[in-house]
């Protein structure tokens, strides 16, 4: 049975929305609802945004598929041809049985999602580079990334305990901190996510990020991939790493309030040492909610997550679901998701 838009197929068919494209303008200007797609189940597929196109992977293969810029002399609205790269995939998480342990083989997975990520990112970023010009180098690249992730752990785990601990003192105690500093956090969080979300530059990314959701929940609906098609569904995805990455930041305040405000320098090396675990809770988080995503408690506490995909995804326009689907039909000729072991799935819960 298959949800969407309000609207319940209950043989099974594709659904057919009633109120306007979600996240589209309809005929009367107004903006239809957007509603989280329940297809017939998840597939092993996932998927990033990436500058001007996205990269779609399975269980063992991923593609990069990006929009060229048109020739300089073609006419004015001239769309640039797409061109598609694919790389085999072994998962680490195949190798060693022990990294299929739960907590474990969440950390494993986002490392390697991670990784996949940033080589696809790498991938769009020279494609856009003009003819004759020098690529982005390794070197280049690798400082790109080392310094993002800097970014990432300073802002959101080192800045928030710096901030709490000015009040330290007017705090009564350890646990009225711990309130403090994930409160702050989470503040952080999403104040980031409002700001990045109004960046001009950042828009046709978003709508890369739109167009990934809406082509993975098509195949998932088992409807055939044309842009047509995936515009009909939400761009909204219950496994997007932006509802992951509020669930960090909730589970981080159960794991750290146990430590309580130690010395600083046992507080401000806890807050990174324990970001593995976090992550690793997280995923098994998100992947308990996965398993009971038809069940109103589960559609509840999914919720907040959900909507603030509307700050990291904008509405696609079809020469963008092209490429998106450009990047799963590369992925799809070489593998069938539907044919995936539980073994194979193992780490697809977070890659949307």
């Amino acid at each position: 049975m298959s949800e969407h838009n309000g609207q319940v197929s209950g043989n099974g068919d594709a659904p057919v929305p009633t109120g306007g494209v979600p996240g589209e303008i309809t005929a009367n200007g107004d903006q239809a609802p957007d509603q989280p797609c329940t297809p017939r189940g998840d597939a092993p597929i996932g998927g990033q945004a990436v500058l001007e196109g996205v990269m779609m992977r399975g269980v063992s293969t991923w593609a990069v598929a990006v929009r060229k810029a048109p020739p300089e002399d073609a006419p004015e609205g001239t769309e640039g041809e797409i061109e598609v790269s694919s790389e085999p995939l072994v998962s680490v998480l195949k190798r060693h049985r022990v990294l299929r342990f739960p907590v474990i083989r969440g950390v494993v997975a986002l490392v390697e999602s991670m990784k996949i990520g940033f080589r696809a990112l790498g991938i769009s970023a020279n494609a856009q580079v003009p003819e004759g010009d020098k690529e982005i180098g390794g070197g280049t690249w690798a400082g790109t990334i080392a310094l993002s992730l800097l970014f990432a752990v300073g802002l959101f785990f080192l800045l928030p305990t710096g901030i709490a601990s000015l009040f330290g003192d007017a705090l009564p105690n350890s646990v009225a901190f711990v309130i403090v500093e994930k409160t702050i956090r989470i503040g952080i969080f999403l104040g980031y996510l409002v700001l990045i979300s109004r960046i001009p530059d950042l828009q046709r990314v978003f709508q890369y990020h739109g167009a990934e959701h809406k082509v993975i929940s098509c195949y998932e609906a088992g409807m055939p991939l044309t842009p047509e098609n995936a515009q009909r569904f939400s761009r909204l995805h219950p496994r997007c790493g932006t509802s992951f990455l509020l669930i960090v930041m909730i589970v981080s305040i159960i794991v750290l309030a146990p430590l309580g405000r130690p010395e600083w320098y046992i507080l401000f090396p806890s807050r990174v040492i324990g970001i593995p675990l976090i992550a690793g809770l997280s995923f098994e988080v998100l992947k308990w909610f996965g398993r009971n995503r038809t069940k109103q408690w589960a559609r509840a506490l999914m919720w907040p997550g959900m909507q603030l995909q509307k700050l990291t995804t904008r509405p696609p326009d079809l020469a963008q679901l092209a490429v998106a689907i450009a990047a799963l039909e590369a992925v799809l000729a070489v593998e069938n998701p539907e044919q995936a072991s539980d073994e194979d799935r193992v780490g697809m819960e977070v890659v949307a």
